[in-house]
């Protein structure tokens, strides 16, 4: 499975992605220890890399979490993840997540990327709802959100609290399948 984004593509996330993964948190672990705490210190190395590749491997397979890798075509480097997670398939919901590295940002990359992945989660995984959680500071995140037509909701009160910090208020997005 392979989507098509111009000069890059995203795949699902392969064993033989550790040391590019690792390689790839750590040139952007400024930017990733404030979100993405868990998948930082899971990838600090390149053998915890393997270990947390190994896991999301199985879990994509399992369709309990699905990790995309963004790469650039020319050079294969990782440019970017994106999460299909939280999936609930009683609600038939599931939620976005991504991060781009620094010299990739404000190219559309991530937009580009949902909006791909939003039809993938509508049509192959049947979900329902899709929503995006996102600090109203992160402003790179919410235009994503928006790009995409996702919908604000409402503000969720100490809905995620990074690491050494007190908990935040985050804003949800949602979108919703309509049948054409």
């Amino acid at each position: 499975m392979l989507f098509d984004l111009e000069s890059y593509y995203l795949q699902p996330i392969k064993t033989r992605d550790a040391w590019a993964l690792c390689d790839f948190i750590i040139s952007n672990e400024d930017r990733l220890k404030r979100y993405f705490p868990k998948t930082l210190e899971q990838n600090l190395t390149p053998d915890l890399s393997k270990v947390f590749v190994e896991k999301k491997v199985k879990q994509f397979r399992l369709k309990e979490e699905f990790l995309f890798t963004l790469k650039e075509k020319s050079t294969q480097q990782l440019v970017g993840l994106i999460y299909i997670k939280e999936i609930d398939p009683i609600k038939k919901q599931g939620e976005f997540a991504y991060c781009i590295g620094y010299p990739f940002e404000d190219k559309g990359l991530a937009s580009k990327s949902v909006k791909l992945l939003t039809e993938f989660a509508f049509k192959d995984l049947g979900l329902k709802t899709l929503q995006i959680i996102a600090h109203k500071t992160n402003l790179a995140s919410v235009k994503v959100a928006e790009n995409c037509g996702f919908i604000w909701k409402k503000t969720l009160k100490n809905e995620f609290t990074p690491s050494g910090e007190l908990p935040l208020d985050m804003e949800l997005y949602e979108l919703y399948f309509e049948n054409e």
